[in-house]
Parts: C-alpha cells; sequence; structure tokens
C-alpha cells in the first residue's frame, strides 16, 4: 500500500512518499474455552500419550462397565416370565416370544412349496343299451330314455363324448354303441352284438371268431404279448368269458356273454401309455358292464 503526504513549508513543497505495508500478522483476540471443551494442552498430551492414557481406567468407566455386568447377570437369573415387557397402555401389546413364533411360522408357510393338486377320481353315468336291430334302428346312440327296454348296461366316465354309429356299420359288424375319451380318441369302449346264438361256444374260440369283425382287434391279439381268458358267472348264474390283450401298442379288456339268444361283447380299449395312467378306471369300466335278462327290472348302479 502507497500513501503519498504533500507538506507545505513555506513557498516550497516537498513530496514526501513512504510506503507503507501491512502487518504480516495479525493478533486475534482472546477467546474464551466453551464449556465442555478440552483445554489445548490436554489435547495435546491425549496425541502424544495415548498408551499412558488407555491404562489408566476412568473411575466413571469401570462404574458403567460393572453396574452393567451386574445388570445382565441379574437379568439372567430371572425367571423367563419376569423377562417381559410391561404392557402399554393405549397400544395392542402382545409378548415378543409370541410375535418371533408367530414371524417364524408365517416365514415357513411362505418357504414351504405349496401341495400339488390331487386328482381327483372321475364320476360315472349308466349307459342304456337296446340291441336294436338295423332294421329297428331308428336313431343314434342312446340315453337314459332307454332304460326301460334297455338290454344291458355299463358305465361311461364323465366327459366321453358317444360316437353316433350308423346303420350300416350296426349292420355289418354289430356295433351298438361307443363312446371315447375327448382328449384321445382311441381310449374307449363300445359294444357289438350278433343276433342267433344262444350258447357261448369253448372259451378259446370265442375271441377269434370275434377278431374275424374287428381289423382292430385281429391286429391286435396277432402282435399281443400275453392274452389272458377266465370264465366267470355273476349272481344270477349269467356266464361270462373275460379277455384280457396285451398288445405291443395297445391294452384291452373283453367281456363275452349270451342272453336273448344273442351274443355280446364289450370291449374297453386304450394304447398303452393311457392304459398306465387310467388302468384302474378301465377296469372298472369292464367290470361295470351287465346283461338284463327279460322282465328282470334294470339293475341299479351306483354313478
Amino acid at each position: 500500500m502507497s500513501t503519498s503526504l504533500w507538506i507545505s513549508d513555506g513557498p516550497t513543497r516537498s513530496l514526501l512518499s513512504s510506503r507503507v505495508s501491512p502487518p504480516t500478522q495479525s493478533r486475534r483476540p482472546t477467546s474464551r474455552p466453551r464449556p465442555g471443551s478440552v483445554p489445548r494442552t490436554e489435547r495435546s498430551t491425549a496425541t502424544m500419550f495415548p498408551s499412558l492414557l488407555s491404562r489408566v481406567a476412568s473411575p466413571l468407566l469401570t462404574t458403567a462397565c460393572t453396574s452393567t455386568a451386574s445388570s445382565q447377570q441379574q437379568a439372567a437369573a430371572l425367571p423367563p416370565q419376569a423377562l417381559r415387557l410391561p404392557p402399554q397402555p393405549g397400544n395392542n401389546y402382545k409378548p415378543i416370544a409370541t410375535t418371533l413364533v408367530a414371524a417364524a411360522a408365517a416365514g415357513l408357510l411362505l418357504l414351504s412349496p405349496a401341495p400339488a393338486p390331487s386328482r381327483a377320481d372321475p364320476e360315472f353315468t349308466v349307459y342304456y343299451g337296446t340291441a336294436a336291430s338295423a332294421a329297428n334302428y331308428g336313431g343314434y346312440g342312446g340315453n337314459a330314455s332307454k332304460k326301460d327296454t334297455a338290454e344291458y348296461v355299463y358305465d361311461v366316465p364323465e366327459g366321453w363324448k358317444e360316437r353316433l354309429v350308423s346303420k350300416v356299420e350296426k349292420g355289418t359288424n354289430g356295433t351298438d354303441s361307443e363312446f371315447f375319451n375327448p382328449r384321445k380318441r382311441t381310449e374307449k369302449e363300445y359294444l357289438t352284438f350278433l343276433s342267433g346264438i344262444r350258447a357261448l361256444a369253448p372259451l378259446s374260440a370265442v375271441l377269434d371268431n370275434l377278431a374275424l369283425s374287428d381289423v382292430g382287434l385281429l391286429d391286435q391279439i396277432a402282435t399281443a404279448d400275453d392274452v389272458r381268458s377266465v370264465e366267470r358267472a355273476d349272481g344270477a348264474g349269467q356266464v361270462y368269458y373275460e379277455y384280457e390283450v396285451a398288445g405291443a401298442g395297445a391294452h384291452s379288456l373283453i367281456s363275452v356273454t349270451c342272453a336273448r339268444n344273442k351274443l355280446y361283447a364289450h370291449f374297453v380299449t386304450a394304447p398303452n401309455a393311457e392304459w398306465s395312467r387310467d388302468e384302474a378306471m378301465l377296469r372298472r369300466l369292464h367290470e361295470s358292464f351287465k346283461t338284463i335278462q327279460p322282465g328282470a327290472p334294470p339293475p341299479v348302479t351306483e354313478t
């Protein structure tokens, strides 16, 4: 900082110049230490001698540690019910143990896998067949209205569809009724009949005669790994021939009997994959087939 002074001494003037430089350091006013602060000398001592301070236990720290340890020992010695927190007024109080148990149970429910849905057994309906000849065949299929004139009955799984049988088919191979699984049409049951037969032929000959009019059955018997046959009689003395044909691609259950001068043959067949899945249900269909004697009331079958 440069300052110029003009001094007048009579007629003459002289200019005196002097350079005044500001002070290099300014003295700050002495301030009082704040309450609770550590003096500069003590902080320097703590920085220079940390080991000495760490070895000297403070009376305040010793008292706090001792009281904490004693309180933990007293809490451990108290019974569980003494550790419960008192209920707070105005709040929904729940014990800590109850809250923890509820949280753990909720976590287990979330982590546990959901049970797989079980496959319910299908419902069944009773089909009443009339086995009418092609000349007297006035419609397609059958329904419950034929109950009074029915000649045979068998169960049908709920959801299966009835295939409409034409007069030509009824007159050539004697197919009277047929139902199939809509998800797999080759899984089905059907009945054929032949008129003018009063008694059954030998057990070993009936199956071969049936195969002559059924190309699918003929191929299945030709490639079968096993063919089983058995004769049984129901409570009324009606004789049935039963066959089980385990073919290379399909499995069939056949029941044959004679009544009203007719031969009735009931078939239940399915590909091997469906047979492995629905064997119990298919065997029930096979066992549900019965003929009705003339004048006898229709059998009561559970649905």
